[in-house]
């Protein structure tokens, strides 16, 4: 009896170590077909995801994003650029500023000669000569204050004269300037009153207007030039020059007419 239980237990032992056995390789081969039917799953998903991933997130996405983010920055950057000019209307202000300057600098200059602070006469060059054809006309500051004179005098030869006596132009000692007149101060314009040969007639009276500051402009009303004969023969051939407080320069212009 006691023999027989031994035998038993020796006999199951072989037979269960081959059975956990067996039962460990079986276990042992499914985990590896497993491990490897999920590997070959992760292989196709990622195969497959890459090249949906390239036409649709990488290439859609960016072009798109790019494109208007772009157009909607330039709009952006071009508002800026529009304040910037805003700036320029600031500099506009600065334009403004210069305005003002320039009023100041004419505020702060002397006056423009009038006639009414002006003694104006004629006189014959030469003095001792025949015809009265080379006039100097001389203005003299009478008042207390200096004052500007512009350009050249309007004159008109006779009350039926038509249009006022050409200006010789290049006879301007300094173009643009005008003469100052301090109290007693003279100035002089050159005065050709025939030399044309055409259309003569008589002239019983002179009559001049101060120019104003700007080029072909009138200051003031004409006042009337004492004569220095009865009568002046005049034709078109009729000069006056530029202002100037030299007289001999004034007559060089005209004497050789």
């Amino acid at each position: 009896m006691p023999e027989s239980p031994k035998g038993a237990r020796n006999s199951k032992s072989p037979g269960n170590r081959r059975g956990w056995r067996s039962y460990a390789l079986g276990a042992t081969a499914i985990a590896a077909l497993l491990s490897s039917t999920a590997c070959e799953s992760d292989t196709e998903g990622t195969a497959d995801s890459k090249p949906s991933d390239r036409p649709t997130a990488s290439s859609s996405a960016k072009p798109g994003g790019t494109d208007s983010a772009k157009p909607g920055g330039g709009s952006g950057e071009s508002d800026g650029k529009d304040s910037g000019s805003g700036s320029t209307g600031g500099s506009g202000k600065g334009g403004n500023g210069e305005g003002g300057d320039s009023a100041g600098s004419e505020n702060g200059a002397n006056a423009p000669c009038t006639t009414e602070q002006l003694a104006v006469s004629a006189t014959k060059e030469p003095a001792d000569s025949k015809e009265a054809r080379h006039l100097l006309l001389t203005v003299q500051n009478a008042g207390d204050k200096k004052c500007d004179l512009f350009h050249y005098p309007h004159v008109q030869l006779g009350a039926n004269a038509q249009s006022t006596v050409p200006v010789i132009k290049d006879s301007s000692p300094d173009p643009g300037e005008p003469v100052t007149l301090a109290p007693g101060d003279e100035a002089h314009a050159a005065l050709l009153v025939s030399g044309g040969g055409r259309d003569e007639y008589e002239a019983k009276s002179i009559s001049l207007t101060l120019h104003g500051s700007k080029s072909g402009t009138k200051a003031g009303s004409p006042v009337d030039v004492p004569m220095p004969v009865d009568t002046l023969y005049a034709d078109d051939g009729q000069l006056v020059t530029y202002w100037t407080t030299a007289s001999g320069m004034a007559l060089d212009f005209i004497m050789s007419k």
